[in-house]
Formats: C-alpha cells, structure tokens, sequence
C-alpha cells in the first residue's frame, strides 16, 4: 500500500447561498468521502468547512495509489473450449481475444460445476492525482445547488464563480484543473483583514492558517458557537436575554468568516407597536438578534454580526441603527392606520381577494367558516354567536397594511386588532391560533374555540382543493395540503378530541356544494389522505408499520380512537401470548377466506359436538360482555387483555378439532365459531396482522 497522507481539497467562490451554505459543505464531504472508498482508497473521516467564499474537506490520512487488484475472467468449460482434436473452439479464442491474450495464457479452474478456462491479471493500481480529478467534478456536479450559473465567456456552470482551488496531498499539490481553476497551496484569508493569498506547506495548517493570520473562522460550527456566545454576553450586558432563532443563527453563521458582535438601539416609542412586528423586521429582513427581558418583553436593543473588526465600531453600530429606524417607522404607521378601521369592516375587502378561482374569494371562505363553525360548536360543547363571530374575522387581518407587509405576521396581528376592537379574548386569540401549528412539530391551538377554527379552516381547505381535483401530486403541493391535514392529525390527537372524520368532512362539503356540486365526491379521498398522514405520524414516533395496518384494517374513524388502539396493540405484543394469538387469528382469516360462502352460516351453539369447540364457544361468551365494555370505554388494552385469556382454548381448539370436517353442517358451524372469534378481536384490531410467520 501507497503512504497514507491527509488530503485538503478547497474550493474558493465568491459568496454561497447563505441558506444552502451547511447542505453543500456536508453533500462535497459526503461526495468525495463515497468516491475515495469505492475506488479502494480508504480516506478516514473527513472534516468539512464552509464559509461564504469556501467549501473544503480535510481528510485525515489517503492512500497516494490504489492498491493492486487481482483481476479474474470465467471463460468457457474446458469440454466446449477444446473440439476431438485438441484445438481451441470459437468460443475460447473469442474469449482469449476479449482478455487481449494468447489461450495458452489461459489457466484452468476446477469448481463443483466442472472445470473452467479462466484469465488472471493483476492490475496496477492508478495514483490518486490519476483519480481525483474525476471524482472532485462528480462530486461538485451532484452538488444540491438551487440555481447554477455562469461567468464570463467561460461555458463552466457552479452555483458561484470559482477564483482559486487547493489540492494538497500531505506537502504535495495534486496537480489538475477543476472548474477552470488550476490547483495550488494558496488559499485566502478575510476579504478585508487578510486579502492577499495565504501559502499553505500541507493541509494540517490549513484551519489554523486561516484563523491566524487569515481572519477567518472555517469550520462552520466553531462560528456559530462563537456567535452565539457574543450574542448572549451582549446582550446579559444590556440586562436581558438574546431571541435566538435557530434558523437565523445558521443564516448568519453562513454570512460571515470572522463573527463580531455589536450592540445597537432604537427609539423606545417604536415598543408601541406589536413586538411580533418589530421582531420579523429585525430577524427577517436585517438579520438582528433582539433582545428582550426575562419576562419577554421586547427592549430598545438588537444585536448585529459584523464580519469585521472595524477600527469605528461605533459608525458600524450607526449605520445599522439608519437602516432599521425607517422599517420600524414604517411598521409604526401601519399600525396606526390598521386600527382606524375596525376587523368586522373589512370582511368586504375580502371579496377582492380570490382564494381559489372555483372557490371563491376569502369572503367566500369566511362564510363557509362560520357555516361550518356551527357544526363544531354542537360537536365540541362551544358557545355558537362565539364560534360564529371567531370565523366572520379569521380573515380579515389578511387586508391590512401590516399583514400585506408583514405576510409572516398574519393572525397574530389579528389577535392585536380583535383585542384594540373589544372583542371577546377567545375570540382573539382564535384568529391567531387557527394558523397552528404553523409548521411540523410546532406549537397547537390550545383554547377549544381555537382548536375548532383551526378544524375548520383546514377541513374546508382540503375538501375544497379535493373536490377541485387540485390534491397534491407528486413535489407538488401548493396549498400546503400535507401540512393542513397533519395539522388537523395533530390537534385532533395531541388535544384529544374524539372527532370522527366522515361527519367533519361532510359537514365541510355541505357549504362547498354551492359552487363545487360534486363536493362530496371528495369526502372519502380526503379521509384517505388525513388517514395516511396519521400512518406518517405513528410511524415517526416509533409504532411499527404492520401494528399500524392492523389497526387500519377495522377503519377507526376518529385519529384520537385510531391512536389508541395502535398504543393499546404495541403494549399488546409485549404479552407471551401475543405472538400464538396472532398466529391463530391468521389462520381464523385464512379459514374464513377459503371457505367461502360456507363461512357465511349462522352458529348454533346446540350443534357444538366436542369438548373443545363447546369449551371455546364458552369461553368466548363468558368474556364478551368485559371486552365490549373495554372497547365502549376506549380501553382497547383490557379488551385485549380479556381476549388474550382465550389463548389456551383457542390453541387447544386447533389441536383437536379439524374445522373443515367432511360433514357439512359440522364445517359450517365451525366456522361460524372462529367468524365470532375472530369478530370479537376485530373490536380492536385484525390481530392476525401481527402474525410473524
């Protein structure tokens, strides 16, 4: 084997997608990591970096050459090699011809099929500047970029135009040009603090290069680690806590090389306006981390990430307090002006803005709100004028200026508005919390009013688009149909409501049909749908798929009803008796299959000629009246409990007794025995799913 040397591969770029920045460092890594290995050149576990204007990957210790590969070919059976004479056939000269050999170079190999011709070589091994250059263009093509682009005459695409390139194999560059960049040992430092070429003796120097004297952080969690601890110093310095929003703080730790935090302020009379407001604004649109107090009340402060050490912090400090003074202007206007005008007076502004074409603006929409609104007021025990009056104003924060400027902001500024027009506080926080979960695993509606708004909106929505035929395909999703209908899984289950699917879906069709006819065609698609997202949601909290479809072989409509039993079986199967159980319930299905018919008879417990169908049919009986109260209670784990007490005479049963006797009246009854055994299990879930065998 070769000597084994750390290899650095750099590519420098001008500025990356922040947003795309760590998912490109960790596709580059992950690229090159699976080509080194599957040529044989084993490399370690790679460090990656990345920064604005580079991706690099250190692998800890790469062979300089593959090693030597004994190549083998299987010819021809030496009796169809040779013809009675002794000379070689077509078939062997052919396949001496295709090794680019002689036959009598040829060796022959005995195996339990008989005795072969076979052709063995060993071969070389390629170095690896042979190899990279390849490998290093694959793995930048698979690169997830969102967009490529050109630059200057050149016909070369990337996501960024490339200015340098290092390929250093221990001391050695490798040499090779990759995207018109001809490899060497110079790498770059800070733009501004170290902007001449920084020369690099191996790629163990690499990360310390950069940081001194280059001024440059490059792995990416070391700086965001430095970020976040500038940032909570500051702002414990200002008497308060930093807002960090993880997203935010991965945006700006791909948006600069050498993180310095600074402290900013604004004019405390902006506090009057939503905090929800000023907040977006500074996380949003200038990238700040706010700052508020411990009882999370927003302070006159924000902090900034520079990407330099100015010599005048205080003129950086001014100049990103310039920029946010006008937006939190801006946000204080509309704020002043939304309020002149009361929520209820804009539901007429609504019908200029089309939901859908086929159905309707959003005016159209709040009415079937509230239509459907008062068919969860009866089903949930809500005030009716409540519900009613929660689903005439859902929408109408839509048309004013701070939700046309603010999109993000849309039901929270809502609560606002409802609040400043006296209207009842559930009231108020509904329209704000009938958008959540806002996303996967974020926080639920936790008033019932809300928790119905939030019902409403996404039922009508999903029969809506169903019934339009516009459902999702495929990537395609624009109206968010996957996220609506976990959300209602999600509240549905998470806040135990025991709503049944089929009636809310109907209820939902009812006011559509005035503009879509066919609306209750949609009704059983969109239960489908909502039942397969709730499989989705099961499985990623660890349930097993077949306990899953067990389940969903006795269609539970309610997903609160449908969870349960899927708990209620997962603990099931912990039981020694579990697995007999489900083994005989499979074969109960399978009897019942193939019989036909003939398992459609009524069962006459007179008729039961053995001990052990008698024994069986008792025991049932005897535990029948426990299991139905169980499953009326929703406690599927006793029903299963009292059912697993028949496992000795259901074994026993099938020991002794032949179910397809000759005589047809005694076959009949005995399935009709196993069709009330099996019956009786099914009150929970078709346990035979389970079965393993």
């Amino acid at each position: 084997m070769a000597e084994a040397r750390e290899l650095l591969i750099e590519l420098g770029t001008e500025e990356l997608p922040p947003t795309a920045l760590a998912r490109l460092r960790d596709a580059l890594a992950e690229g090159l990591t699976t080509r080194l290995r599957e040529a044989g050149l084993e490399p370690g576990e790679p460090e990656a970096f990345a920064t604005p204007r580079r991706l690099a990957v250190l692998f800890p210790s790469v062979p300089a050459r593959q090693p030597d590969q004994l190549q083998e070919r299987r010819g021809p059976a030496v009796a169809a090699a040779f013809d009675d004479a002794g000379e070689p056939t077509k078939a062997v000269l052919g396949f001496a011809r295709s090794c680019g050999v002689e036959v009598e170079r040829l060796e022959r190999e005995t195996t339990d099929k008989g005795e072969y011709l076979v052709f063995r070589q060993l071969q070389p091994g390629r170095a690896l500047g042979e190899l990279l250059p390849e490998m290093l263009e694959a793995a930048l093509d698979a690169l997830p970029t969102p967009k490529r682009m050109r630059w200057g005459s050149s016909r070369t695409e990337f996501v960024r135009p490339a200015h340098w390139l290092v390929v250093l194999h221990g001391p050695e560059v490798l040499e090779m040009t990759v995207l018109e960049q001809t490899a060497g040992r110079e790498t770059h430092g800070h733009r501004f603090h170290q902007p001449g070429a920084l020369e690099l003796k191996r790629g163990n120097d690499y990360a310390e290069r950069l940081r001194s004297p280059g001024f440059v952080e490059p792995s990416f969690e070391a700086r965001r680690e430095r970020i976040l601890e500038q940032v909570h110093e500051q702002a414990k310095a200002l008497g308060g806590r930093a807002l960090v929003d993880a997203d935010l703080l991965d945006e700006v730790t791909a948006l600069v090389e050498w993180p310095v935090a600074l402290t900013g302020g604004f004019d405390p009379r902006f506090l009057d306006v939503p905090q929800e407001a000023l907040i977006s604004t500074m996380q949003d649109n200038q990238k700040y981390f706010p700052v508020v107090d411990e009882a999370g009340r927003m302070q006159p402060y924000f902090i900034v990430i520079s990407n330099i050490e100015s010599r005048d912090p205080h003129a950086v400090r001014d100049g990103n307090e310039r920029v946010l003074r006008p937006r939190f202007a801006d946000a204080e206007f509309f704020w002043q002006q939304d309020r002149k005008k009361r929520l209820e007076e804009r539901l007429e502004a609504l019908d200029s803005v089309v939901f859908e074409k086929r159905l309707g603006t959003l005016r159209d929409k709040s009415m079937r709100l509230e239509a459907l609104m008062q068919r969860l007021a009866g089903l949930m025990g809500l005030d009716a004028p409540l519900a009613a009056r929660a689903a005439r104003l859902a929408k109408c924060d839509l048309v004013t200026q701070m939700v046309f400027e603010f999109t993000e902001l849309q039901g929270t500024m809502g609560r606002y508005y409802a609040l400043h027009d006296r209207e009842d506080e559930t009231v108020a926080a509904a329209i704000e919390q009938h958008y959540w979960p806002r996303q996967s695993g974020s926080e639920l509606p936790d008033a019932p009013l809300a928790q119905a708004l939030a019902l409403a909106d996404r039922l009508d929505t999903l029969v809506g688009i169903f019934a339009i035929g516009k459902q999702p395909s495929g990537t395609k999703d624009p109206f968010a149909l996957r996220r609506a209908a976990l959300g209602l899984v999600r509240i549905l289950v998470e806040r135990d409501l025991p709503l049944a699917l089929t009636p809310l879906l109907q209820a939902a069709a009812e006011p559509i049909r005035e503009r879509v006819p066919e609306a209750d065609q949609a009704v059983e698609p969109v239960r489908e749908y909502i039942l397969e997202r709730l499989r989705g949601y099961l499985l990623e909290q660890g349930q097993a798929h077949e306990t899953i479809e067990a389940v969903a072989a006795v269609a539970p409509d309610a997903p609160l009803d449908f969870v349960r039993r899927v708990r209620a079986v997962s603990l099931f199967r912990e039981r020694p008796e579990a697995e007999a159980l489900a083994a005989a319930n499979k074969r109960i299905h399978n009897l019942l299959r193939k019989a036909g018919e003939e398992a459609e008879a009524e069962l006459d417990p007179e008729a039961l000629a053995l001990d052990e169908e008698r024994q069986l049919y008792q025991g049932l009986q005897a535990v029948r009246p426990g299991v139905e109260q169980a499953v009326a209670d929703g406690d599927y784990l006793h029903a299963l409990g009292e059912l697993a007490g028949l496992r000795d005479r259901v074994d026993t049963f099938f020991d002794q007794v032949m179910v397809m006797a000759e005589d047809a009246a005694e076959r009949r009854n005995r399935l009709a025995l196993l069709r009330e055994l099996r019956r009786a299990f099914e009150t929970v879930a078709d346990i035979g799913r389970l079965a393993t065998g």
